[in-house]
This record gives structure tokens, C-alpha cells and sequence, in this order.
């Protein structure tokens, strides 16, 4: 079953919000030190993924030109739009962050970075769920602090986890009819790095030092692939 392990994973952060939910008595001070805690080790974790690239040029364009297609789009509006629909619909969080923060938050760290595809490639590809399996419990720890802090709304989270995981394992069963082995591997290269960059800055919010609009940068991956693409096409044809 090619979504075994993506069911796994929204799954996991559903039993992790509502196990954070439950534990809402963490005092004040100590869910703050938590979250920069967590924020630093995203930005570590960021940063790590980002010097993983072999042409970080590719990495600067595919920001440069994802930040001005997501601007544009106003995606971290319709993210944030979508969060406090939800809001409207189940309620307030209590004081503890609003559904629209908690949602658009964790979706970012959870769809963002090598993880999330790799894994899925993996269960649609070879029928191996171990990546996604792994990726579910660092999410359902995560999803447990988040909820201390940011509320319910992380639970929310989980939808898009499934559909954006679940269509890459979907199509990863026919992917490699018509992408080549060496052009995949050059893509989730250069997509971990600009990944990489994205979840640092997702750092940076959840420390409270800047407040990018993370879900802005998202078209860059497309334009990762675009580039990849094109290089991997023309090099192809020189030779």
C-alpha cells in the first residue's frame, strides 16, 4: 500500500496534538524556552540542508524568482485566509495562539524539506515507508510542542501533510516511466537546499527574530525543478 507510510504520518501528528493538548498546564516560561529551542534546531537543521547544494546558484535564482511568483500569488495570505476559516469554524484556540498561526506554522515545518519527498518517492517508488515512518515521529514531537504553545490548530496541519505527501507517492508509482535517475537525483538535491533555506527562515519566525513570509518562497521549489530540468536537458543535448 504506496500511502501506507503518509497515512502514518498525518496520523501521528494528529496523536500529537491532541497528546499536546492535553498537557497545557507546561508553565509559561518553559513552553517559550521550548519553542526557541525548537527554533533553533530547525535553523540548524536549515542551514545543514542548504549547504547541501552542488550549484548554490540555482538555490539564490529559484528563491529569488519563488519569492516575487509567491508574493504575487499572496500564498501566506490564502494560507493564513484558510487557517482563519477554520477558526471560524471549530472556535477560538483558548488564548494559546490563534488556529490560523498554529496551522499555517506547522504546516510550513512538516510539507517543507527533503523528508516529506524523499519519503514519498520512496513508498510510491519501492514500496518503502521507512523515511516517512521516521519523518512521523519527529512530527507527532513536533506537533505535541507546537500544540503547547500554538494551540489546536496544528492538527489541521495533517490534511495538507496527506495530500501533499500522498500525490507525490501517487505519481512517484509512474515517475520513473519518464524522469530519468540522474535528473531525480539532481532535483532532490537542489530542492533540499532550497528547502533548507525555507526552514531556516521558519526557524527565525519561531524565535521571534524576523517574521518572513515562509509560504512566499513555496513556488521556488517549482522553479528548482524548472532549472534542474533545464540544465540536466541542455547538458544532455552539448554532450
Amino acid at each position: 500500500m504506496f500511502l501506507l507510510g503518509t497515512l502514518v504520518n498525518g496520523l501521528l501528528i494528529v496523536v500529537g496534538t491532541l497528546l499536546g493538548k492535553l498537557l497545557n498546564r507546561i508553565p509559561e516560561g518553559m513552553k517559550v524556552t521550548v519553542m526557541y529551542a525548537i527554533g533553533l534546531s530547525v535553523m540548524v537543521l536549515g542551514l545543514q540542508m542548504g549547504l547541501k547544494s552542488e550549484n548554490f546558484l540555482i538555490v539564490i535564482i529559484s528563491l529569488v524568482v519563488g519569492a516575487v511568483a509567491g508574493e504575487a500569488l499572496k500564498l501566506e495570505d490564502k494560507l493564513n485566509d484558510l487557517g482563519l476559516w477554520l477558526e471560524k469554524k471549530v472556535g477560538p484556540s483558548n488564548g494559546k495562539g490563534s488556529i490560523s498561526e498554529g496551522f499555517v506554522t506547522a504546516t510550513l515545518i512538516f510539507v517543507i524539506g527533503a523528508m516529506a519527498i524523499i519519503g514519498a518517492l520512496d513508498s510510491g517508488i519501492r514500496g518503502d515507508h521507512d523515511v516517512l515512518y521516521t519523518k512521523s515521529l519527529i512530527d507527532g514531537f513536533t506537533a505535541l510542542i507546537l500544540t503547547t504553545t500554538l494551540g489546536i490548530g496544528v492538527i489541521f496541519s495533517a490534511i495538507p501533510v496527506v495530500l501533499y505527501e500522498g500525490g507525490i507517492a501517487l505519481f512517484a508509482t509512474q515517475i520513473d516511466r519518464f524522469v530519468p535517475q540522474a535528473l531525480m537525483d539532481q532535483f532532490i538535491v537542489e530542492m533540499t537546499a532550497t528547502g533548507g533555506i525555507m526552514i531556516f527562515a521558519i526557524g527565525l519566525n519561531l524565535t521571534g527574530i524576523v517574521k518572513i513570509k515562509v509560504a512566499n518562497l513555496l513556488p521556488g521549489i517549482v522553479i528548482t525543478g524548472l532549472i534542474v530540468s533545464v540544465l540536466y536537458y541542455y547538458h544532455l543535448y552539448v554532450q
